[in-house]
């Protein structure tokens, strides 16, 4: 049995500006930290059949890996010729939908351990550029390329991004108190409302490819919103960070009446006036999902409120291996493989 482990991301500034149709114009830019939340991907080799079998939400036991349902496993599989005599499962932390790039972690740490069985040498860049052709080349799926890199390579990382799709990847080292200064502050918060994320991403490329209207703007602003928060973080000016978020947030919602609902407009308005609350966010693309908040000093006050309104908060650290090997006993061997960005 081969098992992999892949951290999940938050996003700090630039989401969205990873999307191809504006990437090709303007470039990109994200910056994003890896948490130590995780998908796990285990691999095995059926003894007795040659038989196909996929465990997760569903279940799928099939003949010929092309006959599989899941488009990432399928696809994954279908890359390195792996047709048949398989069996994976999965298991997170976390559940699915949530904004915190779960898809693309199970994506990454598939291929970690599809590369381990192969016995194919690898590193982070080559997971997340293998991630990325399956998802936005093969199954042209309307995301961004932010998932796949964090979920390869974790850490605080900046991901630069040409117009030609490279993506230049520049870990930031700050030191452990600044890292827990920061992820004390930076609060997470689940909503309890369904994600729509396809159907607002699909219906920004849609804007995009034509052209017109204020998504282009809206997405011009957060790169250089992204980049100034970047440069905010690597200066330790978290408060500065915390404002910059507030920005951030009143440039997303332009992108789509989707993003937030009013219910969250009203708790976010609410929780920066009686809080202290500087800025936040709605994880991933939006319509649901993680908030995030960055309270300077009330967090605990902050904490009791949100759970009062039934909003839990999701502790977590910063994680700065990407996907790994956990276990390699195929065959009686055991090894274990290290991908990281650590500086």
């Amino acid at each position: 049995m081969i098992v992999t482990r892949t951290p999940f991301r938050i996003t700090l500034g630039g989401g969205g500006t990873d999307l191809p149709d504006f990437y090709a114009k303007h470039g990109g830019y994200v910056l994003a930290l890896g948490i130590d939340k995780y998908m796990y991907v285990a691999l095995n080799v059926p003894f007795a059949d040659r038989k196909v079998r996929l465990h997760y939400t569903e279940s799928e036991t099939v003949d010929r890996t092309e006959e599989l349902k899941h488009e990432l496993a399928r696809e994954a599989l279908r890359l390195h010729n792996i047709h048949d005599a398989i069996e994976i499962s999965s298991l997170a932390d976390l559940p699915a939908g949530t904004g915190l790039g779960s898809s693309s972690a199970y994506l990454v740490g598939l291929l970690s351990a599809v590369r381990a069985y192969l016995g194919i040498p690898t590193s982070g860049e080559l997971l997340a550029d293998e991630a990325c052709r399956i998802e936005l080349d093969i199954l042209r799926k309307p995301i961004g390329k932010q998932d796949q890199y964090m979920a390869a390579v974790g850490g605080l990382t900046e991901l630069h991004i040409s117009r030609d799709g490279s993506v230049r990847l520049e870990p930031i080292a700050l030191p452990g108190y600044a890292v827990t200064e920061l992820v004390s502050k930076t609060h997470l918060y689940y909503t309890n409302v369904p994600r729509v994320t396809t159907e607002i991403l699909a219906e920004q490329r849609r804007s995009l490819e034509r052209g017109t209207g204020s998504v282009e703007e809206s997405l011009g602003e957060i790169l250089e919103i992204g980049r100034r928060i970047g440069r905010a973080i690597k200066a330790q000016d978290f408060e500065g960070f915390g404002r910059l978020m507030h920005d951030h947030w009143l440039s997303k919602k332009r992108l789509s009446g989707r993003v937030t609902v009013p219910a969250m407009e009203q708790l976010y308005d609410h929780v920066r006036e009686r809080f202290g609350v500087l800025g936040g966010k709605v994880a991933g693309a939006g319509g649901g999902g993680f908030l995030m908040l960055y309270c300077p000093r009330d967090g605990k006050a902050l904490t009791e409120f949100m759970a009062a309104q039934g909003l839990s908060r999701l502790t977590y650290d910063a994680e700065f291996e990407g996907s790994r090997v956990l276990l390699n006993a195929l065959g009686g061997r055991s090894v274990h493989y290290h991908l990281s960005n650590r500086p």
